[in-house]
């Protein structure tokens, strides 16, 4: 089944069209983001609509279309959500870090506008996983918040600050109630929203993510210190050869501490795909404490 045989998207969804759009761009790209923004888009329109005739047709098409691509593919990223939120995460850290990047380095443009918006889409789509963690809402805020700032700056013909804006400076007032963007609802984008036509950066363009969180100093200067770390090179990492794991200390371990440490080490082995060794370790180092301590970090 083709994603062509799904009906349009009904006008009472129409506030979900641009998570359609980004399933689109990564068919070719990453069809792991392609499916999980469409599962998004099915389980938020189950939310909005699910009882009109247009609306029940284009979910139960939809439905129908997901579980094929789920029973036609062995990726591990779809049939394994512990993997498939590792996956959805780290590839939504990167392109808001290029974002990010681009926007403290002053290079404002309609694609970073796109990445930064994009990245909001898809923190948005992390909730399909369960209820998203407290630096991921961060992230998914100052996404969007900063995708609809730049967006009015530039379409007003005025140069955008780069970063956090100054202090005393609310959202409200830098543009993003303008555009419509909203905190826990996903809403259609700016009219004047880049086209699907705009790229978003080539996977290998995307800095080496980690955890981040928006920085709290204003209008932080470009390049004042390293964004990001060359893979296999994590900065604060010293090696040991006679490093020898720890013991356990006679803890008794429950099933959530080890489903918790199972998911520790499936994003370490989804940074260490995207040779970011930092979060390996990170992640790796988490799971080992918690198994021997039986106490997260």
């Amino acid at each position: 089944m083709s994603f062509t045989q799904v009906p349009p998207l009904p006008s009472a969804l129409k506030q979900l069209q641009h998570y359609l759009k980004t399933a689109a761009e990564h068919d070719g790209r990453d069809p792991v983001i392609a499916y999980y923004c469409r599962l998004y888009t099915m389980q938020s329109g189950m939310q909005i609509d699910k009882k009109s005739p247009e609306c029940r047709k284009f979910l139960v098409a939809l439905m129908d279309y997901l579980e094929q691509k789920r029973n036609m593919n062995p990726w591990e990223a779809i049939h394994n959500e512990v993997v498939g939120q590792a996956h959805v995460e780290n590839y939504a850290l990167k392109v808001f870090l290029y974002a990010d990047n681009e926007d403290r380095a002053g290079r404002f443009n309609k694609n970073v506008v796109k990445s930064f918006y994009t990245a909001g889409m898809l923190f948005d789509v992390l909730s399909v996983f369960g209820e998203i963690s407290e630096d991921i809402e961060k992230n998914r805020k100052y996404a969007k918040w900063k995708a609809a700032y730049i967006h009015k700056c530039l379409k007003n013909g005025e140069t955008p600050i780069p970063g956090p804006m100054p202090d005393g400076t609310d959202e409200a007032a830098a543009g993003v109630s303008s555009i419509g963007f909203e905190s826990h609802q996903p809403q259609p984008g700016p009219s004047n929203y880049p086209s699907s036509s705009l790229d978003l950066p080539t996977p290998n363009q995307y800095p080496t993510m980690g955890t981040h969180a928006p920085p709290t100093t204003p209008q932080e200067p470009p390049q004042a210190k390293p964004a990001i770390s060359p893979p296999n090179q994590p900065t604060n990492v010293t090696y040991n050869a006679n490093w020898t794991a720890p013991k356990p200390t006679g803890v008794t371990l429950t099933p959530a501490h080890y489903q918790k440490a199972l998911k520790l080490c499936k994003y370490a082995s989804s940074a260490l795909q995207y040779e970011d060794s930092q979060t390996a370790i990170q992640n790796l180092s988490k799971a080992l404490s918690l198994l021997t301590t039986g106490q997260e970090e």
